[in-house]
């Protein structure tokens, strides 16, 4: 009974969303029109208010009653549609998740469009204007979050050791597809039947630029419901945020090139030079932003409050900076959170940390959900132009070139890679391969109109064939070929301490051999990090102070604190009492120590710790010479330390003989010297060196019989 009353409680929280959608929807609607009046009562004239009638002419007028109530909606229907929206959006959400049968079948992604098509269906029935997904909404306020979140808790050892891949598939991966798409499309052109033998070459080329692009996204809504391993997680995920660079370039090439008509030598060689700068100088960007944005948490001790704003701040001016200069505000965004997070951490304090990880993770679910509700509402506001053959012919050949190029990449991939890319690795990339919003908001951008409507509707029918066919079918395909998930269990801080001393390890090997790898350029990285940037960066000794003392002590304070407040200050030791207090402890009858529970908060800032100063190994900052040798300070002062503590053993050992013996000891030495100088007089035998010069040698018979003489006295 508790099983069935749960199952129609959720069916009854559906269907009261459902109503709310139809009310919402309603309201919505004919907020286009009403907005046009908004903010009318403050553009009248300061003398006058919102009815002459409530100030007479004239005295003898008979003044009217006050009103009690009145209703303006002009007046703030933007802000209120726009709560309407994101309330939709989070109620949608909430929903999907009440219905467990649903989410194991259906993406988030589906169904969030789906709504979206109800609500444009719903609005357009209404003989009302449904709002679309605008660029300039997309590009500027729904995306930055989204890229943020990924980009500030970003796996940053797995994209490292991956980075050739991912780079590989994210340049010439694109560049294949948008080549390959464009040119065929182009062929397809050329067939009477499709009668649209009006689009060139380059338009063509404009398009498969558009469509060629992986939606990060779309990826994000998918992958992270289907808990993929991460090797093909950040393979598929990193390709969608690097070839960013690849697909502004295209787009604004081919653009260009189709309104000039005519495409030379130096155009394709500026378009060459115009990708290493749109990629590097929106690296650069974000890591200038990045750096300001660290060094301004060194300030924020006595102001707590505002220290998320800067985060925020920072890392959105540094995503606005980049489109000014038309450069890639996604890989600028990915630098600023990449260079920010590690300093600013140790800035500032955990509950800025908390407030910091939760608005991102809030803001880019609810850019996420309203990103792809809007796709739903414009495919039915249109306008579109569907042509069949275009149409086939677009999905067809976006499903072959992401095949051809990730099996062509991967088969010279594994060639340098030491774990090789199998073929369920391959079929799941491939398969991955989602497009979004991102493509449909650069067809957006069109300016002819004709041209425009056929991309568009093209567009539309790839994303929505990627997100809900392949979106819906990759979870079962992964568990039918037994592809390896993410691990859900975090690595123990044995494996942690293991790996940490795996990469000594091989960072000493390759200084061996003289082979400068990634292991020796990340070693050479910290030690520049450790040695300069933390100086700069992290406040007070933070940078220098191991993390494990400071940490201690500030749980300490923490305890303390919370004693006081409670009243309980009383249990405090003193400084007088607490030898006392030990003892006292150490003559109680030993209890049984209870293991104290850690929270998972708590649990990770101990693994941090642990990771960070558990593993301190000795530099060494000489190298090997044979001929050239130094002696090593460190070795030095452990063998005086070992040199120390012989000496008081000898000298305690002395003092115990001289209490026992003290007589028979002074009265035997001379004899013992005497003796040992004629058995070492005896054996001593002249020996010429090398120079010319006598040399005394010692025989071992002389040397054992005065070690004997020595031991009998």
């Amino acid at each position: 009974m508790a099983g069935l009353g749960s199952v129609c409680s959720r069916r009854l929280a559906g269907f009261v969303s459902l109503l709310l959608l139809v009310f919402m929807a309603v309201i919505g609607s004919a907020s286009p029109d009403a907005a046009t009046g908004a903010n009318e009562t403050l553009r009248r004239p300061s003398g006058h208010s919102l009815d002459d009638s409530h100030h007479p002419r004239n005295s003898s007028e008979h003044r009217k009653a006050f009103p009690v109530l009145a209703f303006n909606y002009e007046h703030v229907s933007k802000p209120f549609v726009i709560s309407l929206w994101i309330l939709l959006a989070l109620l949608m959400k909430l929903g999907f998740h009440l219905i467990p049968r649903v989410s194991h079948i259906v993406p988030e992604s589906c169904l969030l469009i789906f709504v979206g098509l109800l609500v444009g269906g719903i609005i357009k029935a209404m003989d009302q204007t449904p709002p679309v997904l605008d660029t300039k909404l997309f590009f500027l306020y729904l995306l930055p979050p989204i890229i943020l979140d990924a980009g500030y808790f970003l796996p940053i050892r797995p994209f490292t050791e991956n980075m050739g891949t991912i780079l590989v598939f994210a340049v010439v991966g694109t560049l294949w597809n948008a080549f390959f798409i464009g040119g065929m499309m182009f062929a397809v052109c050329q067939i009477e039947a499709a009668q649209v033998g009006h689009v060139d070459l380059l338009s063509c080329l404009l398009f498969g630029s558009i469509i060629s692009a992986v939606d990060p996204v779309a990826v994000l809504a998918v992958f992270e419901e289907i808990h993929i391993n991460e090797l093909l997680h950040i393979l598929v995920f990193g390709e969608s945020l690097l070839n960013d660079a690849v697909t502004v370039v295209l787009y604004h090439l081919f653009e260009e090139f189709a309104h000039e008509g005519t495409v030379t030598v130096g155009d394709a060689l500026l378009g060459v030079v115009s990708f290493f700068v749109v990629s590097v100088g929106g690296v650069m960007v974000g890591f200038i932003y990045g750096v300001l944005g660290a060094f301004t948490s060194r300030f924020t001790s006595h102001s707590r409050v505002i220290e998320p704003l800067f985060v925020f701040l920072y890392s959105y001016m540094a995503y606005l900076s980049a489109e000014v200069f038309h450069l890639s505000g996604i890989m600028s965004l990915i630098a600023c959170g990449v260079i920010m997070r590690p300093y600013v951490e140790a800035n500032i304090s955990h509950k800025s940390y908390t407030t910091i990880k939760y608005f991102l993770k809030m803001w880019s679910s609810v850019s996420e959900t309203l990103i792809f509700i809007f796709l739903g509402v414009s495919t039915v506001e249109g306008p579109h132009n569907w042509n069949w053959i275009f149409v086939i012919f677009t999905l067809i050949l976006c499903l072959l070139s992401r095949v051809l190029g990730v099996v062509g990449l991967t088969f010279i991939i594994n060639k340098f890679r030491i774990i090789k890319l199998t073929k369920k690795d391959q079929f799941i990339v491939a398969y991955g391969g989602l497009r979004g919003a991102i493509a449909f908001s650069l067809g957006f951008l069109l300016t002819d109109t004709e041209k425009k409507d056929m991309f568009l509707t093209a567009i539309i029918t790839v994303i929505f064939f990627t997100v809900f066919v392949q979106g819906m079918t990759i979870r079962p395909l992964v568990e039918l070929l037994a592809v390896k998930k993410k691990k859900e269990s975090k690595a123990s801080i044995n494996e942690e301490i293991h790996t940490q001393f795996l990469d000594h390890l091989l960072t000493g090997i390759e200084d061996i051999c003289g082979h400068y790898g990634h292991h020796h350029w990340k070693d050479k990285l910290n030690r520049f990090n450790r040695k300069y940037v933390k100086k700069w960066l992290i406040a007070g000794d933070r940078s220098s102070e191991p993390q494990l003392i400071s940490f201690y002590n500030k749980m300490e304070m923490k305890e303390a604190m919370m004693l006081v407040e409670s009243g309980s200050a009383a249990k405090l030791p003193s400084l007088a009492s607490a030898a006392s207090l030990q003892n006292a402890q150490q003559r109680a009858p030993p209890k049984q120590r209870a293991i104290p529970s850690i929270s998972k908060t708590r649990e990770q800032e101990i693994r941090k710790i642990l990771r960070a100063n558990l593993q301190k190994t000795r530099q060494r900052l000489r190298s090997y010479s044979r001929h050239d040798l130094f002696s090593d300070p460190f070795e030095d002062s452990m063998s005086e330390i070992r040199f120390r503590k012989q000496r008081v053993q000898m000298e305690r050992r002395v003092a115990v003989g001289r209490s026992t013996h003290d007589r028979n000891i002074a009265g035997s030495i001379p004899a013992l010297h005497a003796q040992s100088r004629s058995v070492l007089g005896q054996n001593t035998e002249p020996h010429v060196a090398s120079g010319g010069r006598l040399e005394p040698v010692f025989n071992s018979g002389a040397a054992h019989q005065c070690v004997n003489v020595c031991v009998t006295g």
